[in-house]
């Protein structure tokens, strides 16, 4: 009965907010909406940053900036139907059982069912839809779901994605493109080069360089997260300039992403200069940032010698031949805020999860303090450049990673003082259905405090990730239709 009662008082909420909408677009031109309508938005996701990953980076480093965000609520993750997606038996897929928060928090087991993974996620936080698992952008009946860069776009705003894994990865793509399973990554490549309208896509994926940032001499790396090998060389050869291109035997043209129904080419940036060259002046209309590095900017790199699984952030030196996230994220903002109407951004610290995958303590703090830096980067930008009664800041998470705890699961982190390794213990290797965090700053944050219908016993006041979308589109005025 508690759920169901929880379940109604949020699609009530829901409701409310929606009728405000309503009456907020449909005044009069000369009314002034008092519906909050924020010129920007940026979401921030941290991949597989669980509650636990910022307790952890909170006592290595200090507080991050988002402790001090004044709308602070938990997320439930978990999708419509949970399993591996199999396109030849979608029989596998079973419908997910939801968020008990008293299970949550009495059987460690009940965490490791009916969990997410970042397709399904990003595509609930991209569209305000759940559905099933390692999906890209469509519904559990495969219907076509409008993301956030598409709304963003219908608006006259600019749009695009920042990640530190590769472009064509779960999350980025599934702010951007459609497909039935995630694992089509060139086929999700093409679609976000080629059908998307986005003016900015950075990520890994170089097919010339290897995970430490050295340019291979032999045989490339497979070039299957930026399409293929020739239309690579295509981009580099044609950057600034070509419209058109061959994949496979099939042309391809780039979009118009102005309105003005002349097709923009992609600017290519590789370097670490020419990345530094973004974050100030005078840039390229559309722009394609592919760092020289292959599956991430810094987790992948080897460990040295003295470095183990175990080992504080930073006992290997990081690779300094290549940008920083932050560097990136100023380079993104400074090319998406030419636009007088404003824009969507997604950035995320994609790697967290990669290092919570592989129970890469000090790797997983490395990777929370790039994204950390990241989030300074937006904050100081939004300072300078914005204001926060124009521009909405969503920090969060697509799901935990890790069952990471300071012991065995349910054990609080220990904080063992400033730049000492915390007390952690990682009990798995995979996703799990618990809570994550949500911090937002900004145009319009105080409205997710009236979305937040249900409660758990130890985060406290909780939404649905779908909820995070359908506010935005509401505030746009562009709500999701059921």
């Amino acid at each position: 009965m508690k759920i169901s009662l929880n379940i109604a008082v949020l699609i009530l909420m829901i409701l409310i907010v929606q009728a405000l909408c309503f009456n907020a677009v449909a005044q009069s031109p000369g009314t002034k909406s008092s519906f909050p309508n924020p010129k920007n938005v940026i979401i921030m996701i941290g991949d597989g940053m669980g509650f636990n990953c910022v307790k952890a980076a909170d006592y290595f480093y200090g507080p991050m900036q988002i402790e001090s965000f004044p709308v602070k609520l938990a997320v439930a993750t978990y999708p419509a139907k949970s399993g591996e997606f199999d396109e030849k038996d979608t029989t596998k897929l079973s419908w997910a059982a939801g968020y008990n928060p008293s299970m949550a928090w009495k059987d460690s087991l009940y965490l490791r069912k009916d969990f997410t993974e970042s397709a399904a996620a990003a595509t609930a936080l991209a569209t305000g839809r759940k559905t099933y698992n390692n999906v890209i952008g469509l519904s559990v009946t495969y219907d076509t779901l409008r993301n956030l860069c598409e709304i963003a776009k219908s608006l006259g705003k600019s749009a695009g994605v920042i990640t530190c894994v590769p472009i064509s990865h779960a999350t980025p793509a599934g702010f951007v493109a459609h497909n039935k399973t995630r694992i089509h990554y060139s086929e999700l490549a093409t679609y976000m080069l080629f059908s998307s309208r986005c003016d900015l896509i950075m990520g890994c994926g170089n097919p010339e360089f290897d995970d430490n940032g050295k340019k291979l001499r032999g045989a490339w790396k497979d070039s299957k997260y930026v399409a293929d090998s020739n239309l690579w060389l295509s981009l580099k050869s044609g950057s600034g300039i070509q419209t058109s291109f061959i994949i496979k035997d099939k042309i391809y043209q780039v979009t118009d992403v102005s309105g003005d129904r002349i097709p923009d080419p992609w600017t290519l940036v590789t370097s670490e200069k020419d990345f530094r060259k973004l974050m100030s002046g005078k840039t390229p209309k559309r722009v394609l940032g592919i760092p020289e590095v292959y599956s991430t900017l810094q987790q992948g790199r080897d460990f040295g010698k003295n470095e183990t699984k175990n080992s504080p952030p930073f006992t290997t030196p990081v690779n300094p031949i290549l940008p920083t996230l932050a560097e990136m994220v100023r380079g993104g903002l400074n090319v998406l805020d030419n636009n007088p109407k404003g824009f969507f951004v997604m950035i995320e610290g994609g790697a967290i999860d990669w290092a919570n995958h592989d129970n890469q303590k000090g790797r997983m703090l490395e990777e929370m303090r790039s994204f950390s830096d990241a989030i300074d980067t937006v904050a100081a930008w939004v300072n300078k450049h914005s204001s926060w009664n124009e521009t909405l800041l969503i920090i969060t998470a697509d799901h935990e990673c890790g069952d990471l705890w300071g012991g065995n699961t349910y054990t609080p982190v220990a904080d063992n003082g400033k730049n000492k390794m915390p007390g952690l213990k990682y009990n798995s290797k995979d996703h799990t259905n618990a809570l994550v965090g949500m911090w937002v700053k900004g145009k319009g944050a105080e409205i997710y405090n009236l979305m937040a219908g249900e409660t758990d016993p130890v985060r406290g006041r909780f939404v649905q990730n779908a909820v995070i979308p359908q506010l935005i589109f509401m505030m746009w005025g562009k709500p999701v239709t059921f």
